[in-house]
């Protein structure tokens, strides 16, 4: 009598763990993620004629970039030494490994965080940047508004404001009567210090709100700053016109030298000058301070995720066993996904 040995179960499906399969799934709908940004980013940068490239406009680091991609290139290392220790059970040469990595990635952000804060201490920002001469002219007239409200907000916000009004954010009712404050004049409520204070920058605000005004008048009525901008003065200034002619118009160049005599020796010079940008247009701004941030910014949130699943692996510390090795090859499977996205990004973004 024969006994035949029974065939083994048939297993159907890849010959991989399905977490596994999971994961490459899972990075498969992300490349195609990364692809529709970096797609539109190369149709855009292709289709605009005159991209901003200069540092002075984009403020983009090469060297901060740079030390990014080697950063993220070495803790790519980092995951392939971890899992290699966890497939070898020495899961505390794998715990400093991912340390590591975790450091590395923790640096990454500070960089990618102090590249970010130099935009916006430029103003670099989607829906922020002036792209023609007009919009130039305008914002200056805006963050001169801006400083001048935060300064009139002191007469009649603060406890024991000198005016009190019903609509404070309204600078024109305010301004009269900031001027007509008589200095001997201290109410009630004020200590002599405290009036002290407003007295002596009440002027000065006064006098940089007339700056302001100015400029919003000429911006307005479209007029040089060689001419009066109040209707009645204008009216006679153009009746000395000849037929045909036209009063000349605000330009860009007059509007800079307006604000660099302000940043000098004007009222609040010094506030001017950390406030106020100078006045500078750059074509297709926004749509590239709009596709930079978009692009580095869910590249970040990526790396905050990495971030998350090695620290779910450190923290089990000692009791860190081979149960945890398909999670640290998965996890490294992400992270080697993520370096790559940056070594893409990174000659787009910094070096093109």
């Amino acid at each position: 009598m024969s006994h035949s040995a029974k065939a083994p179960a048939l297993r159907m499906g890849i010959p991989i763990p399905n977490s596994k399969l999971g994961m490459w799934l899972f990075l498969g709908t992300e490349i195609m993620f990364f692809t529709a940004f970096i797609g539109s980013y190369i149709v855009l940068r292709l289709g605009s004629n005159g991209w901003p490239t200069r540092y002075e406009d984009t403020h983009i680091n090469v060297l901060l970039g740079g030390v990014n991609t080697f950063v993220l290139i070495v803790s790519s290392y980092c995951v392939v030494v971890a899992h290699e220790a966890m497939a070898q059970k020495n899961f505390t040469r794998a715990r400093r490994f991912l340390s590591v990595t975790l450091l590395l990635a923790v640096l990454f952000l500070g960089i990618k965080g102090l590249e970010y804060k130099g935009k916006i201490d430029n103003d670099i920002l989607p829906g922020r940047i002036p792209e023609t001469s007009s919009q130039a002219v305008s914002k200056v007239a805006d963050q001169l508004q801006e400083l001048v409200r935060e300064r009139f907000a002191v007469y009649t916000n603060e406890p024991g404001a000198l005016i009190k009004v019903d609509r404070p954010e309204d600078i024109l009712a305010i301004a009269p009567l900031v001027q007509a404050l008589p200095d001997t004049e201290r109410p009630a409520d004020l200590t002599n210090a405290e009036f002290a204070g407003y007295t002596s920058s009440a002027k000065a605000d006064y006098a940089l709100y007339e700056k302001w005004d100015n400029l919003q008048k000429h911006i307005v009525a479209n007029v040089s700053l060689s001419w009066p901008a109040l209707p009645l003065e204008y009216m006679e200034k153009r009746a000395t016109l000849k037929d045909g002619e036209k009063p000349p118009e605000l330009t860009l160049d007059e509007v800079k030298v307006y604000l660099t005599d302000m940043k000098k020796s004007g009222p609040q010079a010094a506030l001017v000058s950390a406030r106020v940008f100078d006045p500078h247009p750059i074509v297709y701004g926004n749509i590239f301070a709009s596709s930079y941030f978009i692009m580095t910014g869910f590249h970040a949130i990526h790396v905050i995720v990495g971030m998350i699943l090695f620290a779910a692996v450190l923290k089990q510390g000692s009791s860190l066993n081979e149960k945890w090795t398909d999670f640290v090859e998965n996890s490294g499977l992400y992270w080697h996904f993520v370096d790559l996205v940056w070594i893409f990004l990174f000659p787009m973004l910094y070096i093109i």
